[in-house]
């Protein structure tokens, strides 16, 4: 290596295990849908989308691990609405939260390697540090994703096991080997995550993580050891709890990334009520995970 190499990024994983640990495994939405302008007195338009999306920022993003905006309630606003995102991905970012955009993309070959470039490519606008994706194509169709993000030290969150019941006709059917499709994605991201597990001396954080659902109860007939992170999205308005986390994820519950929305949002505009809603849940989940321990 010469001196004027650049220095491979920290991967994502290290990134999020070390922001858990210091701030709490949590997630937190940012889901300006029109309900929730309303219930904070704003108007469903740019103006109440811009302040919305500013005030979350402000008041969560220097003390929760991972804030997720919500593209598609942005890009309902057209390009002034994506305009605002980007100002709320930077800002999150800098005031040192790591960003989550969900966007669930999913296509194949160049397709996806466009939605790649879109939010894993440094100096992109909607630069985050991971992505959500579906892997219903087949997951070899996300390989463009998942070299970029090796190599710009990002993640990716791919949809298994996910809240919404329409989800278990796709990902609980059974493949001829046996397998549901939602274990076979769990198993795919094992393999993706082991040279990274590897590489930290076995105890390491993975960069590629799934989406499971906190809603869905006992989950001990899936291997949920995949050396990625588990986001788990349900928690508060969708019904399930921070005490619940151990008995659905079991012995993964340390990787388990709770996500929160509208349990913390309704509490807006006041900041201070949102900070201390974020920072109720978070504990909730440090005491949780600590049982389980």
């Amino acid at each position: 290596m010469t001196g004027n190499a650049t220095p491979a990024p920290v991967p994502f994983g290290a990134r999020l295990r070390r922001a858990m640990d210091e701030r709490g495994p949590l997630c937190v939405g940012i889901d300006p849908h029109a309900s929730l302008l309303t219930s904070w007195g704003l108007g469903d338009d740019l103006a109440g989308l811009e302040r919305f999306s500013r005030t979350v920022v402000e008041a969560l993003a220097d003390r929760v691990a991972v804030l997720k905006p919500q593209s598609a309630f942005f890009e309902r606003f057209g390009s002034r609405g994506v305009a605002v995102l980007e100002t709320c991905v930077a800002e999150a970012r800098q005031a040192g939260a790591l960003v989550l955009m969900d966007a669930k993309r999913g296509d194949i070959g160049s397709t996806m390697a466009a939605y790649a470039d879109t939010f894993l490519r440094p100096g992109a606008p909607l630069f985050s540090d991971a992505l959500t994706v579906s892997p219903f194509l087949g997951y070899g169709s996300l390989a463009p994703a998942v070299e970029l993000a090796r190599a710009s030290g990002t993640g990716l969150f791919v949809l298994a096991l996910t809240s919404n019941p329409e989800g278990a006709e796709v990902q609980h059917a059974v493949r001829g080997d046996g397998r549901t499709v939602g274990a076979t994605m769990l198993a795919r991201l094992a393999e993706e995550n082991a040279p990274e597990v590897a590489a930290a001396g076995g105890a390491g954080l993975g960069s590629f993580g799934a989406v499971v659902g906190a809603t869905l109860g006992d989950l001990s007939s899936y291997d949920l050891a995949i050396g990625g992170p588990l986001l788990a999205p349900g928690i508060g308005a969708q019904g399930a709890t921070p005490a619940d986390l151990p008995r659905v994820f079991g012995a993964a519950v340390r990787q388990v990334v709770p996500n929160v929305s509208r349990g913390v949002l309704r509490h807006g505009p006041d900041p201070v009520a949102l900070r201390a809603s974020a920072d109720r849940f978070a504990d909730e989940v440090r005491r949780a995970v600590h049982t389980a321990g």
